[in-house]
């Protein structure tokens, strides 16, 4: 019998490309003690479209064979996790730059009604019901492309703007074409209780979504989570439980709107039926932070839209994460937040909800990678985790929240693939 020592060596994993010439490579590691697991002078290597290994030239030869490579220069850039936007609403139709105009220059609700402008959830609906389904498909696809450009690789879309069986399936639909048209992964969430549709009573809508809405989504793999806007004015705790609660019979995992304009307990909803996460959470009760961090709850946190809205009641990021909660940055893409920049997100929580530019970093990636469940698959730059990297001509990660409206990538990488260069679409 042979002995071991002359056995063959096991042959290299072949790598396909390798990231190299970086000022830093940020991987936001699960375990980084620094929350962005910085590197200098190292490279990515990366194997049949996933990370294989970060670290220098040396290291990554006793990992991978690196004959075959594509190189792709990060020209002295810095290299990051493709952003992952874990709040949108990104299939709706027109716009509401008529409403917003009015309300910046200060005139009331009851002021905007009286003009006759269209406002809120129902406006929104209306445009997106009188809209085809090619027009839904074309803007929302801008939408996207304009995302990529700013170094987003994964995009969670609700739907909410049908308020019916019919348009909120039609809803999903049109996002699971986006995917199968657009380099950025779409993780579709089903949010038939957006809003109360007009002319319906409470009842009959929230029967409709329990037992004819949910059943033919999930029936048709449309979502893959299940989401209410709890909150007054919406739905109840009690109706909110019933609709999540259906969902999660079906399969469909949970996530929940809540604690955004007053408190009514939706926060304790989430920790009690463990919710993916708890979004908005402006109005959420100190002791409630506590019970979303022990129940696994990510809270998802959006800067944007509270700037949009001229909040009354700015979330307490500060106060969420010394609890201990794991928080998570979206735009929140809709016609009341128009906002396709996760560099701005960035921006936006640094100056004004005092995080530290690593705790926004991480929680762009790798935070907002829990929000949408896919922790182990996204959100960070570790061997094994699919190769989704945006890189930006910026010398230093601190500059995405320094250098205000510089945010555009450079490159972006989508499962080992570049698919935008832009030096090459210039």
């Amino acid at each position: 019998m042979a002995k071991s020592a002359d056995r063959p060596l096991k042959a290299l994993p072949v790598a396909t490309a390798v990231v190299s010439g970086a000022a830093e490579v940020l991987t936001c590691a699960a375990d980084a003690t620094d929350l962005i697991g910085l590197h200098r002078g190292s490279e990515v290597a990366i194997v049949d479209g996933r990370i294989a290994a970060v670290g220098s030239r040396s290291e990554l030869q006793k990992q991978c064979d690196l004959s075959m490579a594509k190189t792709i220069d990060a020209a002295g850039g810095i290299v990051v996790p493709g952003f992952v936007d874990c709040h949108t609403h990104l299939v709706f139709a027109g716009s509401r730059v008529t409403e917003y105009a009015a309300r910046v220059s200060g005139a009331s609700s009851e002021q905007i009604v009286a003009q006759g402008i269209p406002t809120g959830i129902p406006a929104t609906v209306q445009m997106l019901r009188d809209a085809s389904t090619e027009q839904l498909e074309h803007d929302a696809l801008s939408r996207l492309d304009h995302m990529l450009r700013y170094g987003t690789t994964t995009v969670e879309a609700k739907s909410g703007y049908g308020l019916s069986t019919q348009e909120e399936y039609r809803i999903l639909q049109v996002q699971c074409a986006l995917q199968r048209k657009h380099p950025i992964e779409i993780i579709n969430t089903f949010l038939g209780a957006h809003d109360l549709p007009k002319g319906r009573s409470r009842e009959a809508y929230i029967e409709e979504i329990v037992s004819d809405q949910i059943p033919k989504v999930a029936e048709a793999s449309l979502a893959e989570f299940n989401d209410v806007y709890c909150d007054e004015g919406y739905f109840t705790v009690e109706e909110s439980r019933r609709i999540l609660e259906a969902g999660s019979e079906l399969g469909l995992k949970i996530k929940i709107h809540t604690d955004a304009y007053s408190h009514i307990g939706g926060s304790r909803l989430a920790a009690d039926v463990e919710a993916v996460s708890a979004d908005h959470l402006n109005y959420t009760e100190p002791d409630e932070y506590e019970l979303l961090r022990d129940a696994g709850v990510t809270g998802v946190v959006m800067p944007g839209l509270d700037f949009s809205v001229g909040h009354p009641q700015p979330f307490n990021a500060r106060a969420m994460m010394d609890a201990g909660m794991t928080l998570a940055l979206a735009t929140d893409m809709c016609p009341g937040c128009w906002l396709e920049s996760m560099p701005f997100v960035i921006q936006l929580a640094c100056r004004s909800y005092t995080f530290s530019v690593a705790e926004a970093v991480r929680a762009a990636t790798y935070g907002a990678a829990l929000a949408v469940g896919r922790g182990n698959e996204i959100g960070s730059l570790e061997p094994g985790k699919r190769a989704d990297i945006a890189i930006f001509n910026l010398s230093r990660y601190e500059d995405l929240a320094y250098r205000l409206g510089r945010s555009e990538a450079e490159i972006v990488i989508v499962s080992g693939q570049v698919v935008y260069d832009r030096e090459a679409c210039s």
